[in-house]
């Protein structure tokens, strides 16, 4: 590859994503409009900047509609979901019996935002937990735009060891730290370390969010607790067993807030009435809900979900043999003119749709609606409305999903997203460790991805690192980390919400509330790494 590494390419590969924020946290554009913008932005510049030819974009562009495809999977049976516990009232149900059970409000909040999203995270990914967490929290009386921002930040710890360590497996491949045992434990040390910081940030932003200096007093308490569970017991568990590193703490996590929902410092009813986060108009006056269905009940569709997700995910010989049945194209080598290579594929992203974690939200809204319409808690006609209903969030949001991928397909494939990062590397030098972190942030903003950020700057840290005579383990940790702080401002997780919630187009105003956070998180990190390896 001899792409110049100058000011101008640098800038030039920069403005696809500079543009993409200014309009959405600047214009409060919707990602429906922004997105085709960037797509054009980065087309161009390839084409006429990059050297790259038609033939190139074409299958970087018909790699993008796959896995948009593959993204969309997951988008509609999660809306269905939302949809059939709707159509039978189950979400006031739910709230009322969470009310019962733990009084305090900013318990609940922190118990379906935080602990109940990692839950999800451990198991299932893909934007499953920020989909189905939206529309859990508005059921209990959070405002759409919380209810979209508060899953973003409380999945988000575990996505690295998350998903049965898809994440984590990807920078393993991509750097070849299998070849190195020590190398790799030392590089889980680190990565579990950074996200711990990430972890405890997680807990007091929601507390703050909620109440400020009030909420982060009153939930003080319950933070230190959930991360020394999570954050800590990630950590412990990133040196035996990476594959469940995330999913234990998560359980074990899950298990600990339904304890301290009981405790006498948090088994009264508590809140703070002028919270922004929560929707007080008409909460808990709704009358029209089945009075003979219990909370458990309510729950159902969520209990199928976790129990089909279990079942085949951790169950090795069922997973393997379900997912024998996978389907994706093949694709050929492509070039630029500047030499910039994209490797020939046979299966290109394969789908595996008996494993996918939009099968199981099919399932799960499937056995819910049945279930639901058995008990007459959903009516004759309620099906129809429920698939219309369904049909109508999905569209508008595929065209958003569709212009952020092929953006990123687009820049990847013409080497501006490798200009972008070397030209970070080779302008701060040592320093550099600082932006090891937002590289991996970077990344998982492109792609909607930490996994597809640690496979595109997996490689190059543990580059920089070596030419630069930095701790490799620590960069590498960094840099996954960074991508799963990242999954927080991802624009398909991000346009997930807002449709779950029924805000669509409101992904600006959701970027403008969580960027603080997540840089914050990324400069913290990058700051603790550069003092204890370079200082």
């Amino acid at each position: 590859m001899n792409i110049p590494l100058n000011l101008g390419m640098w800038g030039l590969a920069a403005l696809p994503i500079i543009v993409l924020l200014v309009l959405m946290v600047g214009f409060q554009w919707g990602a429906t409009k922004a997105a085709p913008i960037g797509f054009a932005i980065a087309l161009l510049t390839g084409l006429f900047f990059y050297k790259a030819d038609l033939f190139l974009v074409l299958i970087e562009s018909f790699k993008g509609v796959w896995s948009t495809l593959v993204v969309l999977i997951v988008v509609w049976p999660a809306i269905l979901l939302f949809e059939v516990v709707s159509e039978a009232k189950a979400f006031v149900v739910f709230r009322n019996g969470l009310q019962k059970y733990t009084p305090n409000e900013l318990v609940q909040v922190i118990a379906l935002g935080w602990v109940f999203m990692s839950f999800l995270q451990g198991i299932t990914g893909f934007g499953v937990p920020v989909a189905v967490g939206a529309p859990l929290l508005v059921g209990i009386g959070v405002t759409p735009i919380w209810a979209v921002l508060i899953p973003l930040i409380g999945h988000a710890w575990a996505n690295t060891f998350g998903t049965l360590a898809v994440a984590w497996d990807a920078l393993v491949l991509q750097t070849n730290l299998a070849a190195d045992p020590v190398l790799l434990l030392q590089t889980a040390f680190w990565a579990a370390s950074f996200i711990w910081v990430w972890n405890f940030i997680t807990g007091i932003a929601i507390c703050w969010i909620y109440g400020k200096k009030e909420g982060l007093v009153r939930g003080l308490p319950v933070v230190i607790v959930i991360s020394l569970i999570q954050g800590g017991g990630q950590l412990l568990l990133s040196q035996v067993n990476q594959t469940l590193a995330a999913f234990i703490p998560a359980v074990l996590s899950l298990v600990a807030i339904l304890l301290i929902g009981r405790t006498k410092m948090y088994g009264k009813p508590w809140r703070i009435e002028d919270s922004k986060v929560m929707n007080r108009k008409n909460n808990g006056d709704v009358q029209d809900y089945p009075k003979n269905m219990s909370m458990h009940q309510a729950f159902l569709p969520y209990y199928v979900l976790t129990f089909i997700t279990l079942f085949i995910l951790l169950i090795q010989p069922i997973k393997r043999f379900l997912g024998q049945i996978k389907f994706g194209f093949a694709f050929p080598e492509t070039m630029t003119g500047f030499g910039y290579v994209n490797a020939a594929t046979s299966s290109f992203s394969p789908f595996s749709p008996l494993t996918h974690a939009g099968m199981f939200l099919l399932v799960s809204s499937y056995i819910g609606y049945v279930f639901f319409k058995k008990h007459g808690w959903i009516q004759k006609e309620g099906g129809k409305a429920v698939l219309k209903r369904s049909l109508h969030k999905t569209l508008p949001s595929a065209l958003a999903v569709l212009g952020f991928i092929l953006m990123s397909r687009i820049m990847g494939g013409t080497g501006q997203t490798v200009i972008l990062a070397q030209g970070i590397a080779s302008t701060f030098g040592k320093s550099y460790a600082i932006l090891a972190p937002v590289v991996g942030m970077l990344g998982a903003f492109m792609t909607s991805s930490n996994m597809a950020s640690n496979i595109l700057f997996g490689e190059f840290q543990l580059t920089t690192a070596r030419l630069l005579s930095l701790n490799v383990a620590a960069i590498l940790g960094a840099q996954t980390a960074g991508g799963a702080i990242g999954n927080t401002i991802c624009p398909g997780n991000v346009i997930l919400g807002t449709t779950t919630a029924g805000i669509l187009g409101q992904e600006g105003i959701v970027l403008k509330k969580v960027l603080p956070i997540t840089v914050t998180a990324a400069v913290i990190v990058g700051a603790i790494l550069f003092i204890t390896q370079v200082l």
